[in-house]
């Protein structure tokens, strides 16, 4: 079977959109999802919608934990506008409180078997839904991401696709759908194969001008998230 592994879609359907239409192509049957469906961009609703689709796995990431935190009023609102825009303030508008309610109460970890193959789904590491790790990471902290019961040891949450064998893993972070740090107007995303365990980091384009119109539109000032996407 081919798996795809997203994560970091951040409201951006325009670039899940283009993502899902490459997988159809390649004929993907399953969908492993790391967290962070909301932050930064403005329609989960519309991502939760496509992913509706499919059949899939998923986690909640730091940006869902967040969420609930500004639903709870236990995060000063103007603070996470300051820092990530409007994202999560319109996804408490967009998304009924039942799916806020499911969306908070999935886990931060989960153990998946696809085929005889074992993946462990996490956002940020196995340790932690906010801990970074990126390309350059140390050998002492890729040792921390291995896993003796998985085959597999997927990450997300650094925007920065990569992969690397493990003592007894393989790891792989398959960088962000809706805001990749690497390239604008790229979205990544990983295709693993459970016939015989080959993967492939993929790169797929979509325009982002329609985004940027909306980044105007909902953000006093232009900053961080309509800049990543032109770089």
């Amino acid at each position: 079977m081919k798996v795809g592994v997203i994560s970091d879609i951040h409201g951006n359907h325009y670039a899940l959109e283009a993502v899902l239409k490459t997988a159809k192509k390649e004929g993907i049957e399953k969908l492993l999802v790391l967290g962070d469906i909301v932050g930064y961009y403005y329609h989960p609703e519309i991502v939760l919608e496509m992913l509706s689709d499919w059949d899939y796995e998923i986690i909640k990431g730091n940006h869902e934990v967040l969420l609930e935190d500004l639903k709870n009023g236990t995060i000063e609102p103007q603070l996470l506008k300051d820092k990530y825009g409007r994202g999560h303030e319109q996804a408490l508008k967009s998304l009924d409180d039942k799916t806020q309610q499911w969306l908070f109460s999935l886990p931060v970890q989960k153990s998946v078997r696809i085929d005889n193959v074992s993946f462990q789904l996490n956002h940020g590491s196995p340790s932690s839904v906010d801990e970074y790790v990126y390309p350059d990471a140390s050998i002492e902290q890729l040792e921390k991401c291995n896993s003796i019961a998985h085959d597999f040891v997927l990450i997300g949450h650094s925007h920065y696709a990569f992969s690397v064998r493990c003592a007894n893993s393989t790891l792989i972070n398959c960088g962000s759908v809706g805001q990749s740090r690497q390239k604008g107007g790229l979205a990544y995303w990983v295709v693993i194969n459970t016939s015989n365990k080959s993967f492939e980091i993929k790169a797929t384009p979509y325009d982002v001008a329609v985004l940027l119109e909306e980044i105007k539109r909902f953000e006093p000032k232009i900053g961080y998230s309509s800049n990543i996407l032109e770089r």
